[in-house]
């Protein structure tokens, strides 16, 4: 048995489910379809149930979407968060129907500019102090606040998260609210583990949630998630996670089954060595298929991305492939090649130029002309 000294961090509560405090690593994952679809949101909701979820996130960003959560609520058998993507006003409408909020602070920002962010988030507290909700502050490397990200030099993304995380920690403090917990995540599990070893340091009573976000399809996406969970939960960071994978509807299970069988390894000393060319051919990047996805295809379209670009696997290379407009554009700019999905077409892009966008059935041609092309010019 590996014994592991916990972070001392403070419980929270969200609903019967405790995290932090020393209870046991909670293991979440989130509703990959549109929420407005209750029957399709209800079946991943039981699948998730089923397969041993602690708590299943789902996404608010529309009136329908909030009419379709209050229906869902009423089957739930664990906790539920909800996703409040760019909306965050839709707070007070969702809390009744959860245990807990998830707020993105780069989101922030952009909605309602005029208005201070310290008014927003005494917003968002307002409402889970009023519906005994949790709040979850949510950094992703895609979506830093601007002002942020430009304080630091710019090959630096990890200290603009972890800014951004202590930042809204401080005002959640000021406001009386801690019930909280945070989850700093990008697609890469070394800035991962830097992030987080970083805000923990800092504020070791914080719970925080793992995640390796964009991690992309078995088994590599397995492998980037462990890599990051083995070095953190050993370290003592960790009191939720959640591994994301791009899988089809009927396997989102597997994200669970993942997320308990990488605690059961650690628990019981069973660490895996990591393959040296992770880092070194070809890494392909894909979000998870989550309900912000606005075609289905995507998860296809990922396979197949994985399948023309075999070829290419020698080199160095990273290719991100996202499903929605929500983290796309951002989340591919720092990938060589990345395509983010719309509902007819797909964008594709060189960094962070944008190449134009193409039919799902055409897309992959062009991709491979810009691989060769990047091989060329390596």
């Amino acid at each position: 048995m590996t014994q592991i000294k916990r972070n001392p961090t403070r419980p929270v509560q969200i609903g019967q489910l405790t995290i932090g405090g020393g209870a046991p690593v909670a293991v979440q994952s989130m509703a990959a379809t549109r929420t407005q679809d209750v029957e399709a949101t209800r079946r991943q909701l039981e699948l998730l149930q089923a397969a041993g979820a602690d708590l299943v996130r789902v996404a608010v960003d529309s009136r329908q979407d909030v009419d379709a959560l209050a229906r869902i609520s009423e089957g739930a058998r664990v906790p539920l968060s909800v996703d409040l993507q760019e909306n965050y006003r839709l707070a007070a409408q969702v809390a009744p129907h959860v245990q807990k909020l998830r707020y993105n602070p780069g989101h922030l920002h952009h909605h309602e500019r005029d208005k201070p962010v310290r008014e927003k988030v005494a917003f968002l507290a307002e409402q889970a102090v009023k519906n005994d909700c949790a709040l979850r502050v949510g950094v992703n490397c895609g979506s830093v606040d601007p002002t942020l990200t430009q304080r630091f030099p710019a090959g630096d993304s990890i200290s603009p998260m972890v800014e951004s995380a202590l930042a809204h920690c401080a005002l959640l403090d000021e406001l009386g609210f801690t019930r909280y917990c945070v989850s700093l995540k990008d697609s890469d599990p070394q800035k991962v583990i830097e992030a987080n070893t970083r805000f923990a340091a800092q504020r070791p009573e914080v719970p925080v949630h793992l995640g390796v976000t964009e991690a992309g399809m078995p088994p590599e996406g397995i492998i980037k998630t462990r890599i990051a969970f083995e070095q953190l939960l050993t370290q003592g960071i960790g009191d939720t996670l959640r591994v994301s994978l791009t899988v089809p509807f009927d396997d989102k299970g597997e994200e669970i089954r993942v997320g308990r069988q990488i605690l059961d390894d650690i628990h019981t000393g069973r660490f895996r060595s990591v393959p040296k060319v992770l880092s070194d051919g070809l890494n392909i990047i894909s979000c998870p298929s989550c309900s912000r996805v606005e075609n289905n295809a995507f998860v296809d379209l990922a396979l197949k991305v994985r399948e023309v670009t075999q070829y290419a696997k020698a080199h160095r290379i990273t290719i991100a492939v996202m499903g929605c407009r929500v983290n796309g554009p951002g989340e591919t700019d720092d990938a060589d090649l990345g395509l983010w999905c719309a509902p007819n077409f797909v964008n594709l892009k060189r960094g962070a130029q944008h190449l134009g966008h193409f039919p799902y059935d055409q897309v992959l041609d062009r991709l491979k002309e810009e691989v060769d092309r990047l091989i060329a010019n390596r």
